[in-house]
């Protein structure tokens, strides 16, 4: 029989992350690489993915598997943390309330302004000369 994975959807800015946990020894796969692979060498990240499993004493009991989409790594990475976060009270509804209570399950939603016209960006103006 086929073991239990707990499965949930992480998002930020443009990134959609679809998280699978399942049994094993705490190894995280993004994209069917390793996350050091797949992030580089940027440990702020690395930390801010593994927070959920950190707080919930999780860290040797999930293999993690994800597929994520769209934006940068950066946000890939806050899409990541969430659909861990999902994930984990899918498990375990009594984790949710250190989730929530550190902000983990809740969705940043913060986008990217739209573009004006008559302007260089959301707000930047062209320079103006008074003569």
């Amino acid at each position: 029989m086929a073991e239990k994975m707990y499965i949930a959807t992480g998002r930020r800015k443009t990134s959609t992350a679809v998280v699978k946990l399942v049994k094993g020894k705490g190894r995280v796969f993004v994209n069917g690489k390793t996350l050091a692979a797949y992030i580089g060498n940027r440990p702020a990240l690395e930390m801010m993915i593994y927070r959920p499993l950190a707080l919930t004493d999780n860290q040797t009991n999930f293999d993690v598997r994800v597929k994520v989409v769209g934006g940068g790594v950066s946000s890939q990475s806050g899409a990541i943390r969430h659909g861990i976060s999902r994930a984990l009270v899918e498990y375990n509804e009594e984790l949710k309330s250190v989730l929530k209570s550190e902000g983990l399950l809740t969705r940043d939603a913060r986008e990217k302004e739209r573009k004006k016209y008559g302007r260089k960006r959301a707000r930047k103006r062209f320079q103006f000369s008074k003569r």
